[in-house]
Formats: structure tokens, C-alpha cells, sequence
């Protein structure tokens, strides 16, 4: 089972479906015990789940996405 730094360092490759299914287990077996990467995982799903639509309802000021990649890595706003 992954720990809790392992979890959050891939929490987006997981959001993203972008692991192995048995690292993904893992990631899930350790968010079914672990309360403070289950809150971790919350709020980054909401935090994408927003950044998509307001970005589909172009809400977004101009380069906003850009310093949120700056802020949170490419990858954390792929989908975005």
C-alpha cells in the first residue's frame, strides 16, 4: 500500500488515470485508511473539476492558467 507522500506526489497521475491499475490500487487502498490524503484528494478533485468549467464557460481572466501552472505544475491542469 502507498504512503501518504507517495499519494500526494501522485495525486494528479491518479486523478488523471495515468497509472498502472496496481499502483492505482495501492493509491486507492491508502485514501480508504488515511482521513488527511482523503481531504487532500477532495479538495484536488473539486480544484480541477472548477478550473474545468470555468475554463469551458470561459470565465477565466487572460492568463490565468498560466500562473496556475505556475503555481501547481503543468501537469495539474492538463485537462483544464
Amino acid at each position: 500500500m502507498a504512503n501518504c507522500q507517495e499519494t500526494l506526489n501522485e495525486m494528479y497521475a491518479y486523478l488523471d488515470a495515468e497509472l498502472a491499475a496496481e499502483r492505482a490500487t495501492e493509491i486507492i487502498g491508502h485514501l480508504k485508511v488515511c482521513t488527511d490524503c482523503q481531504s487532500a484528494y477532495e479538495f484536488h478533485a473539486e480544484f480541477k473539476t472548477i478550473i474545468r468549467v470555468k475554463a469551458q464557460n470561459d470565465e477565466l481572466s487572460e492568463g490565468f492558467l498560466d500562473r496556475l501552472r505556475e503555481c501547481f505544475g503543468d501537469d495539474a491542469l492538463n485537462d483544464a
